[in-house]
């Protein structure tokens, strides 16, 4: 298991996002050399935990519990074949293209050690939004991609270090409870019936979905 780039976006005018000033950082690219990583703060005070990459929507986007969002490259592949386009590292938005990692299937509370220093844990599956739609320009894709649910994962940082490309990556923890960042993703999107099962991932859960599950619960039972 491994980083197979680390990846940076820099702010850019596009006519697809929702943002006052029509600024996105979605578009990353890969990175030469090591980057700095560290909790970048609370969201809307906080944006990337990657230095140099760019969060343009502090709304919804960044923040310490999405300091850091990792794609597998496996899961790439699978959409080249699919779509019938190359798919370079970076393109659907994340920092992290790893190899050999299920990272959908990651447990949110998992924690992985990147390199030497760096330590991340997992939160919560990625939403699609009509930005990451427009970059990739294929109508209809938030709901492609929601339906497949291969969603990458969020993580926040436990340690601060530098990471690069080619670094390890080591599962040092996995909690025993089962939710993962693919099942926290059908939870709070298509399948709300899930919300329930997510209160055994506890405070390590992404605070918006913990928020939804326990509204769930209260409103519901569960």
């Amino acid at each position: 298991m491994k980083l197979l780039s680390v990846n940076l976006g820099t702010p850019r005018h596009v006519p697809y996002t929702n943002q006052p000033d029509g600024l996105t950082g979605i578009d990353k690219r890969p990175a030469e050399g090591s980057v700095r990583v560290a909790a970048p703060g609370p969201r809307g005070v906080g944006a990337s935990g990657l230095a140099g990459d760019a969060v343009c929507d502090t709304r919804y986007h960044g923040g310490d519990d999405q300091a850091v969002y990792a794609f597998a490259r496996e899961d790439l592949d699978d959409w080249e074949r699919e779509l019938g386009k190359s798919l370079a590292n970076g393109c659907f938005g994340e920092n992290l293209t790893t190899e050999g990692l299920d990272v959908s299937g990651a447990l949110v509370g998992e924690r992985w050690r990147i390199g030497s220093g760096v330590l991340l844990e997992v939160t919560s599956g990625r939403i699609p939004c009509n930005t990451f739609q427009g970059h990739l320009g294929e109508r209809g894709w938030v709901r492609r991609f929601t339906r497949k649910g291969a969603t990458g994962a969020y993580l926040r940082v436990i340690e601060p270090g530098e990471i690069r490309a080619g670094d390890p990556v080591e599962i040092v923890h996995r909690p025993g409870h089962g939710v993962t960042a693919a099942i926290q993703f059908r939870a709070v999107t298509t399948e709300r019936e899930l919300l329930p099962r997510l209160l055994a991932a506890g405070e390590a859960l992404h605070a918006d979905a913990l928020a939804k599950a326990r509204k769930y619960v209260a409103e519901h039972g569960g």
